[in-house]
């Protein structure tokens, strides 16, 4: 009986450190208003999702980087001076980012006068978590 409460103990705690989405419906999400901007392409150029746009970084293992890093892309001041205090991207942040790029940056920078770049808003948080689960798991594959 001992064991089989620490598996259900170690079950609810790995459970508890995977995303809050749903990765069917993140796909559809990501592709749907994502796609325009952003690819997920791996570290051997392996185009996993999107098409060829360039707008926005490559999202592909987006879990745990530090925010503006993407090498090779032009990030704007404000995400690239967040980075630069160490903020990881992680399911919160992400889903804040998303909903308000502008706003969660002066929020977070503590000033009025930073702005994203990022222009298009995922208006629902389900969605945003969502979207993330899909970028973890197509990141993980």
């Amino acid at each position: 009986m001992k064991t089989l409460t620490v598996a259900a103990a170690l079950t609810a705690i790995a459970s508890a450190a995977v995303a809050e989405g749903d990765v069917a419906a993140g796909e559809q999400q990501f592709n749907r208003q994502c796609v325009a901007c952003h690819v997920v392409r791996s570290d051997s150029g392996e185009l996993l999702a999107g098409r060829t746009a360039r707008t926005g970084p490559n999202l592909y293992a987006i879990d745990g980087r530090v925010l503006g890093t993407v090498e090779g892309f032009r990030y704007g001041d404000a995400i690239v001076d967040l980075g630069a205090t160490g903020v990881r991207w992680n399911e919160d942040v992400f889903v804040a980012y998303v909903q308000n790029p502008t706003g969660y940056l002066r929020e977070a920078l503590d000033d009025r006068r930073a702005r994203g770049k990022m222009a298009y808003q995922v208006r629902d948080a389900q969605q945003a978590q969502d979207i993330y689960a899909y970028l973890r798991a197509v990141s993980a594959n």
